[in-house]
C-alpha cells in the first residue's frame, strides 16, 4: 500500500507483456492487433489467446500519437444522400467493407457528399483525421483521384475515370453489358434498346459499350439508347423517352436493377407485358431484382465481396504491404428469371 493506506492500481497489461505471453515479437502483436494479413493463423490464435488472458486493451490514443495514425478510415460516396440510402448496391458494399474491418482495429467513418465533392470534403480527406479512404460511385471531374495521387492511401470501388496508378476493385462492366444484351439477342428479340447509366461514370460508359458490342455481334442497330442516372426516377423518364422514340422495342437492357424497376413500371403504364411484349434484363443482381412483381433477369456482380476486397486491399496498404495489386477485376454472370 501507499502511504495513507491507498492501494496502488495494478498497471494495465502492455503490448510487450502480450508479446512475452504469446512468445512472439512486439511487432507481431502490433500486426495482429491492426488486422494485418501477413500473420499466420496459428500466430493470430496465440496472440489473441494472450490478449484474452491478460485482458489487454489496445490504447488507440497512445498508438495514434506514437505512430501519427488515427485508427480510422473513411468510406466516401460522392452521391446525393437519398440515392445512397435508396440503392441496395451501396448496402451490399458497406456490408462487405464492415465485415472486413470488423477483423481489424480500424473504425469506419462514412462521408456521403454530393456528386461534386466540396472543398470541405477535400479538406477532410487531407486533414490527417483518417489513415485512408474507400471511394465508391465516383464521377468524372471530381477531385478524389487527385487526393489519391497525394499522400492519402485510397482504394476505389469501380475503375477510376482518369488513368493512373490507382488501386481499384471492379467487375468487367463491358463484359457484363455484353452478356446481358447477348441474352436478349439469343432469345430472339430483334429491336433492343438500353437505359444506360450516366456517362460521367466508368460503369455507365462500360456497360453501354458492352451493349453496343453485343448488338454489333448480332448485326443489329445500337441506336435505341437513353441515358439515366442510376435512379428509379431517372429510369422512368428515360424509358418513356425511349418508348416514344422507338415504339416497336421488344427488349431493353437496363444498366442497373434499381433503374430496371422504373422501366418495368413504365412498361406497365404503357400496357406492355413483360416478357411477352418486352423482355427486360438488369444489372447487379441486387434485392431490387427479386422485389418487383416480375423477378428480373440480371447480370450478377458480387457487390458485397467487392466491398470486402476493397477494405482488405486498403488494410494491406496501411500495413505497409508493397505488393498490393492495382487492378482487381471480378467476374459477372447472367442470372435468368421471369423478365427475360
Amino acid at each position: 500500500m501507499h502511504a495513507g493506506g491507498v492501494r496502488a492500481r495494478p498497471s494495465a497489461p502492455t503490448l510487450e507483456a502480450v508479446a512475452r505471453e504469446a512468445n512472439v515479437s512486439r511487432a507481431t502483436v502490433s500486426r495482429v492487433v491492426n488486422g494485418s494479413p501477413k500473420v499466420s493463423p496459428e500466430v493470430v490464435t496465440a496472440v489473441n489467446a494472450a490478449i484474452a488472458k491478460l485482458n489487454y486493451v489496445p490504447n488507440r490514443a497512445a498508438r495514434s500519437l506514437a505512430s501519427r495514425t488515427s485508427g480510422a478510415v473513411a468510406l466516401v460516396v460522392p452521391e446525393d444522400i437519398t440515392r445512397f440510402f435508396g440503392d441496395p448496391y451501396f448496402a451490399a458494399i458497406v456490408q462487405g467493407i464492415t465485415r472486413r474491418l470488423d477483423e481489424s482495429e480500424y473504425l469506419l467513418n462514412l462521408l456521403v457528399a454530393s456528386s461534386d465533392p466540396t472543398h470541405k470534403t477535400m479538406r477532410y480527406l487531407r486533414s490527417g483525421v483518417i489513415d485512408g479512404a474507400l471511394v465508391v460511385s465516383h464521377h468524372e471531374g471530381d477531385d478524389l483521384q487527385r487526393v489519391a495521387d497525394e499522400a492519402l492511401p485510397i482504394v476505389f470501388g469501380g475503375r477510376p475515370s482518369r488513368p493512373g496508378d490507382h488501386i481499384f476493385v471492379d467487375v468487367d462492366n463491358v463484359e457484363g453489358g455484353f452478356i446481358g444484351t447477348q441474352h436478349l439477342t439469343s432469345i430472339g428479340r430483334r429491336r433492343i434498346g438500353t437505359i444506360a447509366g450516366p456517362l460521367d461514370m466508368p460503369a455507365g460508359v462500360d456497360r453501354l459499350e458492352g451493349f453496343r458490342r453485343a448488338m454489333e455481334t448480332a448485326g443489329m442497330p445500337a441506336d435505341a439508347v437513353e441515358n439515366a442516372d442510376f435512379t428509379v426516377a431517372g429510369a422512368v423518364s428515360a424509358t418513356r423517352r425511349l418508348l416514344d422514340r422507338v415504339p416497336d422495342l421488344d427488349a431493353i437492357f437496363v444498366a442497373s436493377d434499381l433503374m430496371a424497376t422504373g422501366t418495368l413500371a413504365v412498361l406497365r403504364e404503357r400496357g406492355r407485358s413483360v416478357p411477352g411484349h418486352v423482355a427486360v434484363v438488369g444489372f447487379d443482381d441486387s434485392p431490387a431484382a427479386t422485389a418487383s412483381a416480375i423477378p428480373l433477369t440480371t447480370v450478377h456482380q458480387p457487390s458485397e465481396q467487392m466491398g470486402f476486397e476493397m477494405a482488405d486491399l486498403l488494410l494491406r496498404r496501411l500495413s505497409g504491404d508493397a505488393d498490393v495489386p492495382r487492378r482487381n477485376i471480378m467476374s459477372t454472370h447472367l442470372v435468368r428469371r421471369a423478365s427475360a
